[in-house]
C-alpha cells in the first residue's frame, strides 16, 4: 500500500520539474503521513472495541478488583501501544529511501514505548494500591508511601532509559556516571528520603493509623489523620482546616495519639473545682442528721459514724474537745456524696479508674478533682456529660456548708463598698 502511495505521488510530481530528492522526500513523506493516519484510526478503533467488549464486560462482572483496573486507566493506556507497534511495524516501507529518517522515528517510537510503559505500570501500581486499600490491614499498615517510592524508582529508571535512547548510549553505562551526581541527587531528594524512612519507622512501630485521632501543638495539628503519603502526614483538624505535617517530624519531634483512648472504650474527665479552705469544719450532730437525708451518703455516714465512734470509745478520747478523736468534716462528707453521685452515674465508665481526690492546697483554696472516666467518647457528648457533672457539683456544694472560691468579681466589690458606705 505504501509503495503503491509513492509511486502515486512520484507520477503527480515528477512533471512538475523537481530533483529527484524532493520527489522522493514528499512522495516517501506522504506514504508516512498516512502511516501515521493509518495508526490514529487503528487506535481509535482499538479503543472502541475495548470500551465496547472488555469495558462491558467488567463492569457485568461481580469481582470488584477489575473495576479498580479502569478506575487507574490501565487497560485504556495498553491501547497507547498500538499506533507505535503500527508505525514500527510499517515505517521500513513508508521510508525506503531515508534510513536516517527511519533511525529517527525508531528512536521516537521507543522513547514512546518507554513512557506508555510507565503509564501503565504506574496505573498497576496504582491499583495494587487500591486493592490493599480495601483490606482492613491498610488501615493499621498503609503502603501509600512505598507506593510513591515505588513510582519514584519506577520514573528514575524510565527517565534514564529515555536519555540513553536520545544519546544513544547502554543504560548501564549511563548509570556508572551517575555516581559523580549522588551528592546532587541526595540533596534533591532529601525530603522523599527523609519521608520514607519516617514513613517504614511509622509503620512499623504502629505510631499512627488512617483515621486516628491525634494532636501535635508544634504544626497547630488537632484532628483525624486523613493521609500518609511518602512526605506528607494529612490532618483534618476538628473546625474542618487541613493540617500537612512532613512526615519525618512524626518521628523525630512530640505528638499525642488518642487511639489508646478510643480503643479503651472510655474517655477521661479530669478538672477540679476550689473549695473555699475556711468553709472546711467538722461536722455537728445535727449536720449528721441533715447529710443522712441525702441518699448517696446515707450508707456511708452510717458505718463512717460507727466507725469513729467505735475508734473514740476505744481509746477512751473525751470528744467533748473538738481536737480530741476522729470526726467527721463536711468536706469529707462531700468527697463520698461525689464518689457515690459518680458510680451511680449512667455514663461514667464504672470499670475503669475513678476517684475524687483533694490536690495540694494553694492560695485559691483547696482543688477537689474528678478523675474518671466518660462511656461517651463523642466530642460533643463529652463535653455535655463533663458539663453536666461540673453543673451538679457546683450545685451540690452549698449542701454541705462548703463555698467555691473564687476570686472577688468587680461586682462583689461594689456591694462591699456599698456596705461599707451604710454601715458609717
Amino acid at each position: 500500500m505504501f509503495e503503491f502511495i509513492i509511486e502515486i505521488v512520484r507520477s503527480v510530481l515528477q512533471p512538475m520539474h523537481m530533483n529527484d530528492h524532493q520527489v522522493e522526500l514528499f512522495s516517501e513523506g506522504a506514504a508516512f503521513l498516512s502511516l501515521v493516519l493509518l495508526s490514529v484510526l487503528v487506535y481509535y478503533l482499538a479503543r472502541y472495541i475495548i470500551q465496547r467488549t472488555i469495558f462491558v464486560f467488567i463492569h457485568r462482572s461481580s469481582w470488584e478488583y477489575d473495576d479498580i483496573l479502569i478506575k487507574n486507566k490501565v487497560i485504556s493506556r495498553a491501547s497507547y501501544l498500538v499506533p507505535s507497534y503500527i508505525i514500527s511495524t510499517f515505517a521500513p516501507n513508508a521510508l525506503p529511501g531515508f534510513p536516517k529518517a527511519f533511525d529517527f522515528v525508531q528512536d521516537t517510537i521507543e522513547v514512546y514505548v518507554i513512557f506508555v510503559v510507565m503509564l501503565i505500570l504506574s496505573g498497576i501500581i496504582s491499583s495494587i494500591h487500591d486493592i490493599y486499600n480495601t483490606f482492613e490491614v491498610s488501615k493499621s499498615k498503609p503502603i501509600k508511601g512505598l507506593v510513591q517510592v515505588v513510582k519514584i524508582i519506577m520514573y528514575i529508571i524510565g527517565v534514564l532509559m529515555i536519555i540513553a535512547t536520545i544519546v544513544g548510549r547502554d543504560l548501564t553505562t549511563l548509570l556508572l556516571g551517575l555516581g559523580t551526581l549522588s551528592a546532587v541527587l541526595m540533596l534533591v531528594f532529601k525530603d522523599p528520603i527523609l519521608g520514607f524512612v519516617g514513613g517504614i519507622q511509622l509503620s512499623q512501630n504502629d505510631m499512627v493509623r488512617l483515621g486516628d485521632w491525634i494532636t501535635m501543638p508544634k504544626f497547630g495539628a488537632d484532628g483525624e489523620v486523613l493521609e500518609i503519603t511518602l512526605t506528607t502526614v494529612k490532618v483534618q483538624n476538628w473546625d474542618k482546616t487541613i493540617t500537612t505535617i512532613p512526615t519525618y517530624s512524626m518521628v523525630t519531634d512530640y505528638f499525642q495519639n488518642w487511639r489508646g483512648m478510643q480503643e479503651s472504650g472510655g474517655r477521661r474527665i479530669k478538672r477540679h473545682v476550689s473549695i473555699d479552705m475556711e468553709s472546711v469544719k467538722f461536722c455537728t450532730p445535727e449536720m449528721i442528721e441533715r447529710f443522712q437525708k441525702f441518699h448517696l451518703v446515707k450508707d456511708y455516714l452510717l458505718s463512717k459514724e460507727d466507725e469513729v465512734k467505735a475508734y473514740n470509745t476505744v481509746n477512751k478520747l473525751d470528744t467533748t474537745v473538738l481536737v480530741n478523736g476522729r470526726r467527721q468534716t463536711n468536706l469529707g462528707v462531700f468527697r463520698a456524696y461525689m464518689l457515690g453521685y459518680l458510680r451511680n452515674h449512667p455514663d461514667v465508665h464504672q470499670d475503669m479508674t475513678l476517684m475524687v481526690r483533694q490536690l495540694q492546697p494553694t492560695e485559691q483554696g483547696i482543688p477537689m478533682e474528678i478523675y474518671v472516666f466518660s462511656n461517651r467518647q463523642e466530642w460533643v457528648a463529652y463535653e455535655n456529660l463533663q458539663g453536666d457533672i461540673f453543673d451538679h457539683i457546683l450545685a451540690v456544694i452549698p449542701q454541705f456548708d462548703l463555698r467555691v472560691f473564687q476570686n472577688p468579681s468587680n461586682n462583689s466589690i461594689s456591694r462591699l463598698a456599698e456596705l461599707l458606705a451604710a454601715n458609717k
